[in-house]
């Protein structure tokens, strides 16, 4: 009895929310299900040789399809970056990697079969709100592996350049700089071990004392145009 007692009081362990597909957590200046569904009518359309798989970062920087309401902040170096290349952006403002998990499940790459993609995806599982716990990194690098995994298997041809998560915080002790610290050295393994390109560019958006530069990151979470242009440059140097 005292044996069993004691059990039932151990901490049960959590369940990884970051690798269980969810549609829309949480609400943003767009209609997540209204881009969902727009991604489903473009994609064959557009028929894309790049896409691109991210977050908010990823959705403001432009492409199609378009947002009403979303932000459009990085016009000229989106055609610096892909030129006349066809590029699908599934970017979701607010999305996490379960998010993710979900729209690939749900159609949005189905028949597809891209040359590239861009995955950039993880710094809002860092958050927790009433909808979603925060995830350690450890729980947000098995997400984005799920990603990677999926891509794989949807389509085995296409190569992958997986981002590191961008900086965020003003300041060099802000958290969210340790948290990302560890996330990306846990995302570089497994970019080694699935012998795909991995770019991490936070050195490119801090000082030399560690805060973020404010004029490629206002907001000190999304880059506006200079700091989507170092996003380009890095991936204009990939995709060739």
């Amino acid at each position: 009895m005292l044996l069993s007692a004691f059990s039932s009081c151990k901490e049960v362990p959590k369940e990884n929310n970051a690798v269980i597909p969810v549609p829309k957590l949480e609400e943003d200046c767009y209609d997540w299900w209204q881009r969902h569904e727009a991604v489903l009518a473009a994609k064959e359309k557009i028929d894309p040789e790049i896409v691109l798989i991210g977050d908010s970062i990823t959705h403001y920087w432009g492409g199609e399809p378009k947002s009403p309401g979303a932000p459009r902040r990085g016009l000229g170096s989106w055609a610096y970056a892909f030129g006349d290349k066809k590029v699908l952006n599934l970017g979701f403002g607010w999305d996490r990697t379960q998010n993710v998990l979900w729209r690939l499940n749900n159609g949005e790459i189905d028949g597809l079969k891209p040359k590239w993609f861009v995955v950039n995806i993880g710094t809002n599982n860092s958050t927790g709100t009433k909808n979603a716990r925060e995830n350690t990194p450890a729980e947000t690098a098995a997400g984005v592996e799920a990603i990677l995994t999926l891509l794989k298997e949807k389509s085995p041809d296409s190569k992958v350049i997986l981002m590191g998560v961008f900086p965020r915080g003003a300041k060099a002790k802000d958290p969210a700089r340790a948290y990302i610290s560890s996330l990306n050295g846990l995302l570089a393994k497994i970019a080694e071990s699935r012998q795909i390109t991995f770019i991490d560019l936070r050195d490119k958006f801090i000082d030399a004392d560690g805060k973020l530069r404010s004029e490629l990151m206002a907001d000190v979470v999304h880059p506006d145009e200079r700091g989507y242009a170092i996003w380009a440059e890095a991936l204009k140097a990939e995709i060739k």
